[in-house]
């Protein structure tokens, strides 16, 4: 998910990581399924992507559902 708003927004993972103050390596784990992001990180990448309402609400559920597995 991140990766295809990062792309949206038309930013590298280093100007994502200026913007949010989130490490470069944590962005690649999160955009790479290798971890999930904690609340106060999955907020500052939405505020910095622009997401919507819906897009947070459609993530949240998404990140609920790779914790159940």
């Amino acid at each position: 998910m991140l990766r295809e708003y990062r792309k949206r927004m038309k930013i590298s993972q280093e100007e994502l990581e200026k913007i949010t103050n989130i490490d470069r390596k944590t962005i690649f784990r999160i955009e790479n399924d290798i971890s999930l992001p904690l609340l106060e990180t999955f907020s500052k990448l939405a505020v910095a992507l622009n997401m919507t309402d819906k897009e947070i609400a459609k993530e949240i559920r998404n990140i609920g559902n790779k914790k159940a597995e």
